[in-house]
């Protein structure tokens, strides 16, 4: 059995930024990855990365249009050159922690045999045995599947890491769930000329987002020419030839949709199946996730948690800020915790994008302070008319007594840039006339917070 200073099973964001750290720091380092299609992690692979480059070349291609055929054409060349791009990091991030003399990478599939040790099958079948002071998780997360019957086995239905690989444009693409995942999957394919439509059992569009601005995001998916069928449950998938039929109940009663291609994102669940937890002493929430308290460490004292396997926010950016608060407890000060990151800033790849930070205008309201709303068309900003995408709308929430800002969201283009800006003067206690008075380069969509804050006065 051969023993290392930590082993860190997973090779995602936070699991290759901390293992790069400790590998810096002189620590033995085992970094333990699955799959070698999967150095890097989710992101890089089959997540952020390659959807953004598909989104790209969606939005090249909309711009020169053409025939359905002649998009496909185009749709196969971001295809292959979303391999390349995915490729090339894969390997620069194996490159980077297997050139560090302290840091062996390991294929296999890890799980517990004690709470030190660890036994690896790779996938000849062959077992290592690993022992570890310090352990470290970061296995990420896959997509949930619900139970309707005829979606397993069904060559016409995707998750979103296989529909991000495929090669034929689909004429049809139904979407089987209205989250951050559907929506930019939905505008993606729709940009590229699709026949999208999405179905959500909820009632409410987008119903963790500002009434307003899901509104605004409903209305331009609907101008784009996608279909979104709101209280409607899929009751079964058949496969009929070269097509799929869902079968749907929707408000005004039963309906057949066909499609080409079905995407199932219905959210995603902890990997946490097959690791053995409990021969190490690591406890699982109700919900499935790792239990962690707020510096990450699990009910073992010495194995932490990093990312989508804890629960809660799954984005890449919140793997490497884990990543810092363990760290910060290896090797810095200890005042790490996920108490105290400050407002954490998402964005959703529409066309334009979808960017918010902090809390809507009802959850403000909710919380009891004394709102005032700002808002702003996305029209009013010259850089969206240069661009010639001036849909969508910008709003903020501020507290009246304070002048603090509790909360933006900006639908418009390039308001993933903007919102780091707002999310930088929220963790610096700026009120929002630093916002509003600020000097910004012309033409720019970040000027618009000028106009947008200004709105408050």
């Amino acid at each position: 059995m051969k023993k290392y200073d930590a082993i860190v099973i997973g090779f995602g964001k936070g699991g290759k930024t901390l293992a790069g750290a400790l590998g810096a720091a002189g620590k033995q380092v085992a970094l333990i990855e699955r799959s070698p299609a999967m150095y890097g992690g989710t992101c890089i692979n089959v997540g952020c990365i390659p959807s953004k480059s598909l989104v790209h070349s969606a939005a090249l291609s909309k711009v020169q249009g053409g025939s359905f055929a002649e998009k496909a054409a185009r749709y196969r060349e971001a295809i292959a050159e979303k391999r390349r791009l995915t490729g090339a990091l894969r390997q620069k991030n194996y490159d980077k922690l297997a050139g560090n003399p302290n840091v062996q990478v390991i294929d296999g599939t890890a799980s517990f045999l004690g709470p030190h040790a660890v036994q690896v099958t790779d996938g000849a079948g062959q077992v290592q045995l690993l022992w570890g002071e310090n352990i470290f998780l970061n296995t990420g997360s896959h997509p949930f599947v619900p139970p309707i019957p005829g979606l397993q086995g069904n060559p016409r239905v995707y998750l979103s890491e296989g529909l991000l690989d495929l090669e034929e444009l689909p004429r049809r693409l139904a979407i089987i769930g209205g989250g951050y995942i559907g929506m930019e999957f939905a505008s993606l394919y729709t940009s590229f000329g699709s026949q999208v439509t999405v179905i959500q059992d909820g009632g409410r569009f987008l119903p963790r987002e500002d009434g307003e601005i899901a509104q605004a995001v409903l209305q331009r998916l609907q101008g784009l020419g996608a279909e979104v069928l709101l209280s409607t449950q899929v009751k079964e998938v058949r496969e009929e030839g070269a097509q799929a039929v869902l079968a749907l109940e929707t408000p005004d009663g039963p309906r057949d949709l066909q499609a080409d291609a079905v995407l199932v994102a219905t959210g995603r669940r902890p990997n946490v199946e097959g690791l053995a937890l409990d021969a190490a002493g690591v406890e699982l929430t109700e919900r499935g996730a790792v239990k962690v308290d707020e510096q990450l460490r699990t009910t073992a004292p010495h194995i932490w948690a990093m990312g989508d396997v804890v629960g809660g926010l799954q984005f890449t950016y919140i793997s490497l800020d884990d990543s810092r608060i363990v760290r910060s407890q290896l090797l810095g000060d200890g005042s790490r915790t996920t108490q105290n990151r400050g407002a954490v800033p998402n964005s959703v790849f529409l066309d334009p994008a979808f960017s918010r930070v902090g809390l809507s205008e009802e959850e403000a309201r909710a919380k009891g302070y004394r709102v005032k709303v700002a808002r702003l068309a996305a029209a009013a900003i010259p850089k969206a008319q240069v661009l010639q995408n001036p849909a969508g709308l910008l709003k903020a929430v501020v507290d009246g007594e304070t002048g603090q800002i509790l909360g933006a969201h900006l639908f418009c283009e390039e308001s993933y840039e903007m919102i780091n800006l707002v999310k930088l003067a929220m963790d610096a206690g700026l009120p929002y006339t630093a916002l509003r008075d600020g000097i910004y380069t012309h033409p720019t969509m970040s000027e618009a917070l000028n106009d947008l804050f200004a709105a408050l006065s």
